[in-house]
């Protein structure tokens, strides 16, 4: 029968080591969920939200459902330019082809 001090390296070794993978993903999963609500005119710092039981399913309705800092300013850039010149319309075309 093997001694007990290579169980207790073994067992030590194995939780280390998925400490430390579970860290990486982690902080993986932080800056992804960072990212996204960046891109979408948030505060990054919401994504930590998303770590917190029941705030979690709040934030990603919200973040699925409500209009996005950033397309509130891109409509009002539209507005804007829209007001300056005629040509530009507050909703995007799309392009008109003759007909054959």
């Amino acid at each position: 029968m093997p001694p007990i001090s290579n169980y207790t390296n073994v067992s030590t070794t194995t939780f280390i080591v998925s400490a430390v993978i579970s860290l990486v993903i982690f902080i993986f999963a932080i800056i992804i969920w960072w990212r996204i609500f960046a891109k979408a005119g948030y505060s990054g710092a919401l994504g930590l939200l998303m770590f917190v039981p029941l705030a979690n399913i709040i934030v990603l309705l919200v973040l699925a459902f409500a209009r996005w800092p950033i397309q509130k300013e891109v409509a009002l850039l539209r507005q804007q330019v829209a007001a300056r010149d005629p040509r530009y319309s507050s909703s995007p075309q799309y392009p008109q082809y003759p007909q054959r």
